[in-house]
């Protein structure tokens, strides 16, 4: 007669199979970042298009069949659904130019992030106990968030490379802790 794994060793199945499931993706994407970061770049576009489109219908389906929403309120769902369903369409029709965009795009976004990032390290210092490395933050922060908004698609490719880097090396790392999570020393 087989007995029942007991709950701990459920939990702890579990949690492998979980950390062993997302290690094998982050690896996967990872790879295919590293060996084709263009037709992956391609890839994340199509998927925020999708998204976009799918967006896009459903506030239309809030605004023309909603009944408990006020008027104004219902053109605004379908107006934003139609600006959702219109930009989706345009991502599709030029899926090249889409995903430089979007590189663009995250690489202004990031670049003004770190800048503000920097800032606002800056106005801490009075309350911080390391001004040194606070000083120091600020500068790294504010020196690599003018360098990104001069040539944010030289910056995004770079953090798309370096994201693809980090997906591998954590994928790796997490499939390891899959096989070896609730082990003994």
């Amino acid at each position: 007669m087989t007995t029942a794994p007991a709950p701990a060793d459920t939990a702890v199945n579990g949690i492998r199979t979980a950390l062993g499931i997302g290690g094998v993706v982050a690896l996967i994407v990872g790879i295919l970042i590293l060996v084709w970061p263009l037709k992956t770049a391609s890839v994340g576009t199509v998927i925020i298009a999708i998204y976009a489109i799918v967006s896009g219908l459903v506030y239309l389906g809030l605004g023309i069949f909603s009944k408990v929403r006020g008027l104004w309120s219902r053109i605004g769902h379908i107006l934003l659904g139609i600006v959702f369903i219109a930009a989706g369409i345009v991502a599709f029709s030029n899926l090249t130019s889409a995903t430089i965009f979007l590189a663009v795009f995250v690489g202004v976004f990031v670049g003004i992030t770190w800048i503000v990032e920097g800032v606002v390290a800056l106005t801490t210092l009075d309350g911080s106990s390391g001004r040194g490395w606070t000083i120091f933050y600020a500068i790294v922060s504010l020196l690599a968030g003018i360098t990104l908004l001069f040539s944010p698609a030289i910056g995004a490719a770079f953090l798309w490379i370096f994201v693809g880097a980090s997906l591998l090396v954590l994928g790796i790392v997490q499939i390891i802790r899959a096989f070896t999570f609730g082990k003994s020393a």
